[in-house]
Parts: structure tokens; C-alpha cells; sequence
């Protein structure tokens, strides 16, 4: 059972949109960009985030899953691209929320490992509860929270809803 909405789809759509056109804004001299999102939830808010890219722009998107174990992030990360495709572009990594940054610093880490046009971070929701040395370049909302509180994403129908527990 959810608690409080936080995010409603309204809200979320907008945010995504104004992400995409950020995204753009930042890329207007690129002729690809590769929106990579964290399996499952960023990948959906990737999803998201390209199809409006796609209708807005001319420049290539391509989609980039990220599969990462966020219990043990140093664990192997894979990507459903080749590191070869994304070598020398522009990569946004995406998630659902960022809470203490480890997911996102390690996926930061592993897309580093070759040469790139630049590496930004979007993020549904921005806790600013960070324990490593990431930030969102781009984010829906940001919110305070207690550690012990819980976010959670829902996806459904296409749309995002965001509630706090």
C-alpha cells in the first residue's frame, strides 16, 4: 500500500519532458547521445526520456540498459550496448531516484572506463541523502527526506507515479 504521492504522473510527464529538452539543450552539437538507463525503473524514465528526445529532435538516441546488482554495485555491471557503440559519445545515465549514490557512482565508473564526449546523470527524484560524490545534472524534484523513509516509483500504463512511504 502507498502512503503519500510525492510525484504524480502529471508531474512526472512534465518533469520528463523538461529533462529531454535539458538533455538537448546540453547536446545541441552532438550528433548521437545514448540515454542509458539502471534496470528496471530508470530504464523506464530512459525509455521515457528518449521517446520525447526522438520527437523533439533530429539528433540520434539510442537506448542503453544497464544491469547493475544495487545490493553489491561493485559486482560486474553489464550493458545491453557494447562499450565500443558508446565510446566517444555522449552518454546520460538515468535512474529512478537517487538516493545515497552508489548505483549511479559505480555506473559512472564502469562508463568511464572508455573515452567519452561527456557523462551526465538524470534522475526522477533527487534525495539528497548522498553518501558518494554524484550529483544529477538533471532531476525531476528534489526532496528531504529521512533516511528512513522509503521512495518508491510506480510505473504503469506508461506514466510514473512517485510515493512515499
Amino acid at each position: 500500500m502507498y502512503n503519500d504521492c510525492i510525484l504524480t504522473a502529471k508531474q512526472a510527464e512534465l518533469s520528463i519532458r523538461r529533462i529531454a529538452y535539458q538533455i538537448l539543450e546540453d547536446n545541441s552539437n552532438e550528433k548521437r547521445i545514448v540515454i542509458a538507463g539502471v534496470m528496471s525503473n530508470g530504464n523506464h524514465v530512459a525509455k521515457s526520456i528518449a521517446k520525447v528526445l526522438r520527437s523533439i529532435s533530429d539528433i540520434e538516441v539510442m537506448d542503453c540498459q544497464i544491469h547493475i546488482d544495487k545490493k553489491n554495485p561493485r559486482n560486474k555491471i553489464q550493458t545491453s550496448i557494447d562499450a565500443s557503440v558508446y565510446e566517444s559519445q555522449s552518454v546520460v545515465i538515468v535512474d529512478d531516484v537517487l538516493h545515497t549514490g552508489s548505483t549511479l557512482i559505480y555506473t559512472v565508473c564502469h562508463f568511464l572506463q572508455v573515452p567519452l564526449t561527456q557523462c551526465k546523470v538524470a534522475v526522477l527524484i533527487n534525495r539528497n541523502h548522498k553518501k558518494f560524490p554524484i550529483k544529477a545534472d538533471y532531476k525531476g524534484i528534489s526532496l528531504s527526506t529521512s533516511m528512513q523513509e522509503h521512495i518508491e516509483i510506480v510505473f504503469k500504463n506508461d506514466t510514473f507515479e512517485g510515493y512515499l512511504n
